[in-house]
């Protein structure tokens, strides 16, 4: 009986991947490249740290996953700020999951993108929701892993754009896979 247990713990850790090394972490991801373009603008984001805050949770999952929230800054020159909150990190690998905003039922929530360039600011607009997915690699124990992971994001949303007293929308496709680790 006591086999039988240790047996079914061992095979349902090697079924989440969680303290296996070839399968958890960064998967060689870059640390920047998770870009906000288009012909007009382009906003690159890196460095991006991962935080088991619980600030987006889902009330309908069990109480031992935890959101977290990933934040990071502009690379290419600017002051911008890129976060984002994910209700259940434990799905990231598990396919394609639902870019949105704060306030949506989404599986990846877009919670703040602010960036410069060219003498402009960008501000995301969440009057406007963003569309398309992203996933997860290398994701272990709700991604809370000291290993990290990596995250892709392939959608479009759209940024306020000010240029002096010149204020306009630019829709801008938001893509790119980077490393996340753990703050």
């Amino acid at each position: 009986m006591q086999r039988s247990r240790c047996l079914l713990l061992i095979s349902l850790l090697a079924a989440t991947g969680c303290g296996d090394d070839a399968t958890c972490g960064t998967m060689g991801a870059p640390s920047a490249g998770l870009t906000a373009s288009s012909a007009e603008v382009t906003l690159e984001f890196g460095n991006l740290t991962s935080l088991a805050g619980n600030d987006c949770s889902d009330p309908a999952v069990f109480p031992d996953v935890v959101s977290i929230s990933l934040e990071g800054g502009q690379t290419n020159g600017g002051q911008g700020l890129f976060t984002l909150c994910i209700p259940r990190p434990d799905l990231l690998t598990s396919g394609p999951r639902t870019l949105g905003v704060f306030n949506s039922m989404a599986d990846i929530r877009i919670i703040d993108l602010t960036g410069d360039a060219d003498g402009c600011t960008f501000a995301l607009d969440s009057t406007s929701p963003p569309t398309g997915s992203g996933s997860g690699e290398g994701v272990c124990d709700n991604g809370n892993d000291p290993a990290g992971f990596a995250i892709s994001l392939d959608g479009t949303i759209s940024l306020r754009r000010t240029c002096g007293v010149t204020v306009d929308t630019v829709d801008v496709v938001l893509a790119g896979r980077v490393a996340v680790t753990l703050r």
